[in-house]
């Protein structure tokens, strides 16, 4: 290589050396500003896992404490002291509060607190459903009939969850009504259905035998 062809190659990488010093000085801000936003979010993303399981942890240990009272007033009143960290945690603490009330024969708190949940629009759609059954299928409701039954079909539409059971309610609305036909066309179905529960299908079977209908062998 010639003399001349070395120094223009030396002024060259001068040169280029000279523009990438002076985008860095001019954009290299930027680059900074990505390495500082990545390293932030990946701190504040392990801070809140750190955060989430801490909180979920004091809530379980709150709550098993609270179950750990020698009564079920004592349970009751100690859910009530429990901090939730959401609506989902909430409608469970409040189911809980609700079974230890009715343990307690405290029917009218026990009411009171399902049809809270099951009307409050923040919840998760399946503990409103559950606290909808239970508000609907105790046996001390103050719910009317018709009451009742519309509230169950619309737990027992198609594709919910709680379908069969509500279904089950509603026979045993049809037998407290004395429509004995009606409940055993609903307990048949119930026995039939693929869904069912082997449980459940004994239940519906019982029921179909007490009023005297007849089963499908096997």
């Amino acid at each position: 290589m010639s003399e001349t062809d070395s120094f223009i190659e030396e002024v060259t990488d001068e040169v280029r050396r000279d523009r990438l010093f002076a985008t860095m000085r001019r954009y290299g801000w930027i680059g900074i500003l990505i390495v500082v936003a990545i390293v932030g979010g990946t701190a504040y993303r392990e801070y809140s896992r750190a955060s989430a399981a801490a909180d979920a942890q004091a809530f379980g240990d709150a709550v098993l404490t609270a179950l750990g009272e020698d009564s079920a007033a004592a349970r009751s009143a100690a859910l009530d002291t429990v901090t939730a960290p959401g609506p989902g945690a909430r409608a469970l603490v409040a189911l809980l509060a609700a079974a230890e009330d009715a343990a307690g024969e405290e029917g009218a708190s026990a009411a009171a607190r399902l049809q809270q949940i099951a009307s409050d629009g923040e919840v998760p759609q399946i503990y409103r459903q559950i606290a909808s059954y239970k508000a609907l299928s105790r046996a001390d409701t103050a719910l009317d009939t018709d009451t009742r039954r519309a509230g169950l079909e619309a737990l027992a539409v198609p594709g919910q969850p709680l379908r069969l059971l509500a279904e089950e309610q509603l026979a045993l609305i049809e037998i407290e009504t004395g429509n004995r036909d009606a409940a055993l066309e609903l307990l048949r179905r119930i026995a039939e259905d693929s869904e069912a529960t082997l449980g459940l299908q004994r239940r519906a079977t019982q029921l179909i035998v007490a009023l005297g209908g007849e089963t499908e062998p096997g």
